[in-house]
C-alpha cells in the first residue's frame, strides 16, 4: 500500500504559475502508473493528466495540454505537476493517486491510491 501527500497549491493571479508534489511512502512509486485529478465544487473528480511508471508515457486533458507537464522522480517517490499559464476555470482541488495498472489510464475509477488533496486557485 501507498500513502500520498499533496503540496503546493495556493492562490495565484491568472497566468501565474504553480508546482506541486506529490510524496509517496510506504512502497516504491516505480510500482506505479500516477496521476493528477482535480475536482471544483459542485463538479465530478476529472482527469488532468497521468503518466507511466518509467515516464516514458504521459497523458493530459485537452484543457490543460501544453501548459501543465507532469513528472516523476522515481528514486525520491515524487510526482510534480507543473501548471503554467493558470487560469480561473483551473481552480479545484488537486489530487494525486495511484494505480497498479501499467497503462496510463484517465478515469478515477481505475486508481487505487489517492491524496487528500490541495487546493489551488487562481484569481482573475
Amino acid at each position: 500500500q501507498v500513502q500520498l501527500v499533496e503540496s503546493g497549491g495556493g492562490l495565484v493571479q491568472a497566468g501565474g504559475s504553480l508546482r506541486l508534489s506529490c510524496a509517496a511512502s510506504g512502497r516504491t512509486l516505480r510500482d506505479y502508473t500516477m496521476g493528477w485529478f482535480r475536482q471544483a465544487p459542485g463538479k465530478e473528480r476529472e482527469f488532468v493528466a497521468a503518466i507511466s511508471w518509467s515516464g516514458d508515457s504521459t497523458n493530459y486533458a485537452d484543457s490543460v495540454k501544453d501548459r501543465f507537464t507532469i513528472s516523476r522522480d522515481n528514486a525520491n517517490n515524487m510526482v510534480y505537476l507543473q501548471m503554467n499559464s493558470l487560469k480561473p476555470e483551473d481552480t479545484a482541488s488537486y489530487y494525486c493517486a495511484a494505480t497498479t495498472n501499467t497503462r496510463v489510464v484517465v478515469t478515477p475509477n481505475r486508481y487505487d491510491y489517492w491524496g487528500r488533496g490541495t487546493q489551488v486557485t487562481v484569481s482573475s
